[in-house]
């Protein structure tokens, strides 16, 4: 397991701690008030543990691939490129990340994506979805309390999984990858 996935799995318990809390306050409300906002928070931290993976992955991996080059003005021009290019990184989409992926290490990563019973079609178009449905949870507050929530308790259950299966997944993806590349 990558140290960015270990890390990974202590920043999803964020949205999991969330969701147990939405799940206390729904079951005691005195108010006959949703705690939706505690919902859309919790979609809001697992893209922010999704977005810093991504970015610590690449780094991680690309590390030690500069490993022979440490203090070659070649490692330094290819860190400083990644670092200024991570400072721009946001809203890790499918496209973005794996464009990431292909110009620092050259590994089409969603390749890998095929989870849950889903093609990599499917999972790239969910992702994005996940991705859209946290831009209007963070863009656009609920003010009309009569609307149907953004996300419901069970789109959180699929988000997390969701999440948790595309780390895994591209974890894999990147070792089998470098693996092939490195047999050829």
């Amino acid at each position: 397991m990558s140290k960015s996935k270990a890390n990974f799995d202590i920043a999803i318990q964020d949205s999991e701690r969330l969701l147990e809390a939405y799940d206390t306050l729904n079951k005691d409300r005195v108010d006959n008030r949703d705690p939706e906002e505690l919902k859309r928070a919790a979609l809001i931290m697992a893209l922010t543990a999704w977005e810093p993976y991504v970015e610590d992955r690449i780094s991680e991996e690309l590390e030690v691939q500069m490993r022979p080059l440490k203090g070659s003005p070649v490692e330094g021009f290819v860190s400083d490129t990644l670092q200024r290019d991570l400072k721009y990184f946001h809203t890790p989409n499918t496209h973005k990340t794996k464009q990431l992926f292909e110009r620092f290490l050259h590994v089409d990563i969603t390749k890998g994506w095929a989870i849950a019973g889903q093609d990599v079609k499917d999972t790239c178009s969910r992702l994005d979805g996940w991705i859209k449905k946290r831009g209007e949870a963070v863009h656009r507050s609920v003010t009309n309390k009569q609307e149907s929530h953004l996300v419901s308790r069970e789109d959180m259950r699929k988000c997390l999984s969701f999440f948790k299966s595309l780390v895994e997944a591209t974890d894999k993806e990147l070792a089998l990858s470098l693996e092939r590349k490195n047999n050829n």
